[in-house]
């Protein structure tokens, strides 16, 4: 008797190794890989503008940084006592216009260094609702909390997301022809637009992703990774999302992980990821001796250990 659909998947060539440099753009399910991906203590880069929702938003910050246009005075406000900026998350406002401006192009100087050598290149769409600005109308990244009357709301479709989904990935081109560049759908549920309206939202999602998945972009390395289907499919239970019924809790993100792992790591870089779980775990074990002979044989091991890793990827670093 089966009891569960399973979401066929099947192993990538461009696997992910400790050599690989990724970066992570998107909603906040890209942070739970992000967080998975730091813990094994890959090189990664993730979200420098903060959580971005929509395609847009993406769209927008890439073509930006390939350009190199940096940010000014005329691109930020002032609103209830910090400077903001409508292209990024609200985590980047500051009491200091100067300190955000000089903060906007830090982070347009590092997005650009990390497209110039990324070999993966991980980005999730959370939504297609958008919010336009009255007096600029201009769609924006974050509203910062004011006033519902300045934004009108918009469900972009299928073909505006497939646009400017083909628009990210010519510009990802401009400057790195060789990285594969994943795309995944949230898995998160935006109730506060609606149970219907999430779910036009995740179809004109689906919808646009797969016309690029049948296009001719797909033969330029690019792939699609099916963590929504794997959520609604595969952890088809309320047991598995979090307290708010919205976001998928641990035991969720760390099976959505695991396939993540299967299609996309490598087995030799795996057992490498087990030796970093050790240490970690050993660096955060407390003994009730900390002067006992044992305790020192274990702390001599964790340290040779260390060393191992660390003359193989001097990136690597552990805090104890």
């Amino acid at each position: 008797m089966k009891l569960q659909t399973i979401v066929p998947l099947q192993s990538e060539k461009e696997e992910i190794d400790y050599q690989s440099s990724i970066f992570l753009l998107g909603s906040c399910f890209v942070e739970n890989i992000g967080r998975k991906l730091d813990y094994y203590k890959f090189q990664t880069l993730q979200n420098p503008f903060g959580i971005l929702f929509h395609t847009e938003a993406i769209e927008n910050l890439i073509a930006r940084t390939v350009e190199r246009r940096g940010y000014t005075d005329s691109d930020v406000f002032y609103y209830n006592e910090r400077w903001h900026c409508f292209d990024v998350h609200s985590g980047l406002s500051d009491p200091s216009k100067e300190i955000l401006i000089k903060n906007l192009n830090s982070a347009l100087l590092t997005t650009r260094n990390k497209l110039n050598e990324a070999t993966h290149i991980i980005i999730t769409l959370g939504t297609a609702w958008v919010y336009k600005n009255v007096e600029s109308q201009k769609r924006v990244a974050n509203c910062h909390k004011l006033p519902q009357n300045q934004f009108t709301k918009e469900l972009l479709s299928p073909l505006e997301i497939e646009e400017s989904v083909q628009r990210i990935i010519l510009n990802i081109r401009r400057v790195n022809q060789t990285a594969s560049v994943i795309f995944t759908i949230s898995p998160v549920r935006h109730l506060k637009d609606g149970f219907i309206e999430n779910q036009r939202s995740k179809a004109n999602l689906i919808s646009a992703v797969g016309k690029i998945m049948e296009s001719t972009l797909a033969n330029q390395n690019v792939r699609y990774f099916p963590a929504n289907e794997l959520m609604m499919d595969e952890l088809r239970d309320y047991r598995f999302y979090a307290e708010d019924m919205v976001h998928p809790n641990s035991l969720a993100i760390d099976y959505i992980w695991e396939k993540f792992k299967y299609v996309w790591v490598s087995e030799d870089t795996k057992v490498v990821m087990e030796l970093v779980q050790e240490i970690k775990k050993g660096l955060s074990h407390r003994p009730f001796n900390e002067e006992a002979e044992q305790h020192r044989i274990f702390l001599e091991s964790l340290d040779e250990k260390i060393s191992f890793l660390k003359k193989k990827y001097p990136f690597m670093k552990f805090d104890r």
